[in-house]
């Protein structure tokens, strides 16, 4: 009993960490896209796709990967903290990643929307491409494996056998069995309805 306890509040431990970093991640997100700079000039908005990219690749590779670099890595963490946040581990991977890169590129849409009213920034397209593919790379590259490897120790732990006292199997009273090996039926399961990917 006190293992699906523990499982529970595993979860719930699991999800309450992934929104506090959740919320410290957006926030830091929010201090750098959204200060306002102190330039001379801005360049213009850029509603093509590919055109900023293409004129990043102009500037060298150095300075190409720099700020690609950084677009793919803005929003990246989304990628495992949302699943994190939502705490489920019975998801299809498609529909998870379908969620997760969606809410990744409402959120980079968001911010470019945002800049429009800031000083010194300007909106561009391709910074939500790089940011929502930052977001599907990171998903792909930690969700599938982490929820497997958890799917696999609550399997493990749900065997229903738990580590045996030392002392031969009875509570030191002569008691015979333990309480633990004595079958109380299966443990009740409550859907649960997720609010993130």
């Amino acid at each position: 009993m006190q293992r699906h306890g523990s499982d529970g509040s595993a979860v719930i431990r699991l999800r309450a960490a992934g929104l506090i970093l959740l919320l410290a991640h957006l926030v830091l997100v929010a201090w750098l896209t959204l200060r306002p700079r102190d330039v001379m000039w801005v360049t213009a908005a850029n509603l093509q796709p590919l055109a900023g990219i293409r004129a990043d690749l102009a500037l060298g590779p150095l300075e190409a990967a720099r700020r690609i670099g950084e677009g793919l890595l803005l929003l990246a963490p989304l990628g495992v903290l949302l699943p994190m946040a939502g705490g489920r581990l019975a998801v299809s991977p498609w529909a998870s990643l379908f969620r997760t890169v969606m809410a990744g590129a409402l959120v980079s849409l968001g911010i470019e929307l945002a800049q429009t009213v800031v000083p010194g920034r300007v909106v561009d397209v391709d910074a939500v491409l790089l940011n929502t593919v930052g977001v599907a790379l990171a998903h792909l590259a930690v969700v599938p494996a982490w929820r497997g490897r958890l799917r696999r120790r609550k399997q493990g732990s749900g065997t229903g056998r738990g580590p045996r006292p030392a002392g031969g199997g009875s509570r030191g009273r002569g008691l015979g069995m333990l309480r633990d090996d004595v079958s109380q039926g299966a443990t009740p399961r409550i859907p649960r309805v997720g609010i993130a990917p």
